[in-house]
């Protein structure tokens, strides 16, 4: 019988977070700091045609989330899509997206340790990056060791925070398109279709951007993790994911209209920082220090949903005996404890390493190696999905209270346009070595998570394992 928190004498995870620290998690999940920085070197590929790459990318974000909401709504799982996969294609595939999703998040949180901590030392040049990294890595790793009700607190206001700044921004670009704000006049389409045309760069360079795109928009699947520990899990998912569809209109492609209407694709400011660009170019004052304000808003937030998700998911793989059985104790508060320090060791050690070295070879590759995973979970989802519908519809057909749209057509579309997105990597010069590293350290969690299955089932390796509900 595998390990779980009762078999060690401590409590488990609590069902505390509420509709609107759910809703917020959701929100924020897919503002992330990519947008107000990274969407920059996207501009600068493709021109005011990012904007196609930005609705082609967001409206696959959309299908696969649908998917993972229709499963995420019958079954609340806090290991969410890794715990579907072990369902329904095998312990090993469960294991095996765990671990890399696990892995992912580890590696983002201490990058975005290091990015948070340089735009701390821009603001403040007295205080040491090393030490920016630090106070940023023990600040979160503290709120993630209270109850869950701190991670949803705190999470709820970053949230806020970046969906203010948004509309904000939104509000203040349309009044300026529309020549409403004094002293400017209506560019109309004048920056975009004026400096080359509309795709400047070819639709060649519009593939190649929609790759930098495609990453911008993982985070959305959080709130299916933070599930396990909702009080009404099952409304919170469909509520959260329900809405993806409108916050990636509002946030990403109207604020992405905005940056290429008001200034030229091609400007050096709006590959550097679209968002001050803009707000420099209306005269808003002290528009650097807003953003940056915002950004590391955004960078705790990736910070603090980085632990919590990758933390979560160690937890949930301890429970069904897939990680050592110390990530599945938690503490009084319901707090997995153990597996917060490990979803936090490697932002720990990027400190470290920034204390004693600028830049390591070591970090650069767990960087590459974990930069496709977001694909390789999408598909996970994907063909999940396919086997769990069909499953579903024959054994509990009232659990289906969400439905993706167009079953199957619209799933294999989907797994299809996946596909072409890795071949897009292995073709782009850019993004090959990461989808290579990326490939390898599947392989390898693939060949781990076969071992195990057959160790723990020699006579049915094959076999799907029984499910467990945390709710």
């Amino acid at each position: 019988m595998k390990p779980s928190a009762h078999a060690h004498g401590s409590a488990q995870l609590r069902g505390a977070l509420g509709n609107r620290q759910m809703t917020m998690i959701a929100i924020g999940g897919v503002i992330g700091a990519g947008l107000f920085v990274g969407s920059g070197s996207a501009i600068r590929q493709a021109g005011p045609a990012v904007l196609v790459a930005y609705a082609a990318v967001g409206a696959l974000a959309v299908l696969v989330m649908r998917m993972l909401a229709e499963m995420a709504v019958a079954q609340p799982e806090t290991g969410s899509f890794s715990s579907y996969a072990g369902r329904e294609l095998g312990p090993w595939a469960g294991l095996s997206v765990g671990w890399l999703y696990a892995y992912q998040w580890c590696i983002t949180v201490g990058f975005e340790a290091i990015a948070g901590a340089a735009v701390a030392h821009h603001m403040l040049p007295s205080i040491p990056t090393w030490l920016a990294a630090l106070v940023l890595m023990v600040a979160l790793i503290a709120v993630n060791f209270a109850r869950v009700e701190s991670f949803g607190t705190f999470e709820f206001w970053f949230a806020m925070i970046k969906v203010a700044a948004i509309i904000a921004f939104l509000l203040i670009g349309l009044a300026a398109v529309l020549g409403a704000l004094p002293n400017t006049s209506a560019p109309g389409t004048t920056n975009l279709l004026g400096h080359g045309g509309f795709a400047p760069n070819g639709w060649l360079a519009v593939l190649q951007a929609s790759l930098v795109v495609f990453f911008s928009y993982f985070g959305t699947e959080v709130v299916t993790i933070a599930a396990g520990e909702a009080k009404d899990p099952a409304q919170a998912v469909r509520r959260g994911i329900n809405s993806v569809v409108w916050r990636i209109l509002l946030f990403y492609i109207g604020s992405i209209t905005v940056v290429v209407m008001l200034l030229p694709w091609n400007s050096t400011a709006v590959t550097d920082s679209p968002y001050v660009a803009v707000l420099g170019h209306l005269g808003v004052p002290f528009a650097g220090t807003t953003m940056n304000f915002i950004v590391l808003t955004a960078v705790l937030s990736c910070l603090n949903s980085g632990i919590y998700s990758s933390s979560r998911m160690l937890h949930s793989l301890a429970e069904r005996g897939e990680a050592p059985a110390l990530f599945a104790r938690t503490t009084r508060l319901g707090v997995p404890a153990p597996a917060v320090l490990a979803a936090s060791s490697i932002g720990l050690l990027t400190v470290v390493a920034n204390y004693f070295l600028p830049t390591t070879a070591v970090y650069q590759f767990l960087l590459d190696s974990s930069g496709a995973v977001a694909v390789v979970v999408y598909l996970c989802i994907t063909v999940t999905h396919l086997r769990g519908r069909a499953r579903l519809m024959r054994e509990r057909p009232e659990a289906l209270t969400v439905r993706m749209w167009a079953y199957p057509w619209l799933s294999l579309l989907v797994l299809a346009a996946l596909l072409a997105i890795i071949a897009g990597m292995a073709a782009d010069s850019g993004s090959r070595r990461s989808l290579l590293l990326t490939l390898l350290v599947t392989a390898v969690a693939v060949v781990a998570g076969l071992i195990t299955q057959r160790a723990r089932h020699p006579k049915n390796a094959a076999e799907p394992a029984p499910s467990r509900t945390l709710v």
